[in-house]
């Protein structure tokens, strides 16, 4: 897949914003930050600076040349070219996630009373919702969609599990986003236990398509 570098800079951008906020922020955080959270919102664990200001920025990094580098070991490589846009689209969102809990965490830091655990939810509930949403425009790749010996062996079971899977991830994403909202551990434990359920049921289907599959292979490397 050929990269355009000057598509790049809503990525680029996002990472210069996270190491600058880090930046303005460092002089008036404290020497002890909260870096971890249990369910209930309450911090189980503190860090130093570095840890809790240039943890995300450094990971964000990482992930956005991870993604872009994954193309090029991918055996079935050439299929990035057929959603590149969509591609491009999946790294942006990733780097808005890592931003939105990077700026969380600073308005913690400097004394902002919000519940972090619920934000991250409303984040994460919106970031499944938006990537649900481009699903149905994946190709077959080996590292980006929902992966399973069937999908992988069946151009059917691939379209029809990702359209399926997309739908369902926006509707999962909603309802942890409200989740969020709502702010009671129960919603919580709901939500993810219809994610498991669903993660099962997806699994179940492509099976079941591949096998409905004329086309289908019977390798992966074939």
């Amino acid at each position: 897949m050929k990269l355009n570098w000057r598509q790049e800079w809503p990525s680029l951008l996002l990472i210069a914003g996270m190491f600058i906020a880090t930046a303005l922020s460092w002089s008036s955080a404290p020497d002890s930050i909260p870096v971890h959270w249990g369910i209930n919102g309450e911090v189980d664990r503190y860090g130093g600076k570095f840890e809790g200001l240039m943890l995300l920025p450094l990971l964000a990094v990482g992930i956005y040349l991870m993604l872009l580098f994954i193309p090029r070991i991918d055996p079935k490589r050439t299929n990035y070219e057929r959603f590149a846009n969509v591609y491009r689209i999946i790294r942006i969102v990733m780097l808005v996630f890592m931003a939105a809990i990077h700026g969380a965490i600073i308005a913690i830091v400097l004394g902002s009373g919000i519940d972090i655990s619920l934000v991250v939810m409303v984040i994460v509930g919106l970031l499944l919702a938006i990537l649900g949403n481009y699903f149905g425009k994946l190709k077959p790749t080996w590292f980006v969609g929902i992966r399973t010996p069937w999908t992988l062996t069946s151009d059917l079971s691939w379209d029809k599990t990702h359209r399926l899977g997309g739908r369902l991830f926006v509707i999962l994403g909603l309802l942890l986003a409200a989740s969020g909202i709502i702010g009671q551990e129960w919603a919580f434990y709901l939500v993810f236990g219809l994610m498991f359920a669903m993660i099962i049921y997806l699994v179940i289907y492509s099976y079941v398509v591949w096998k409905s599959d004329p086309d289908r292979r019977q390798g992966l490397t074939r």
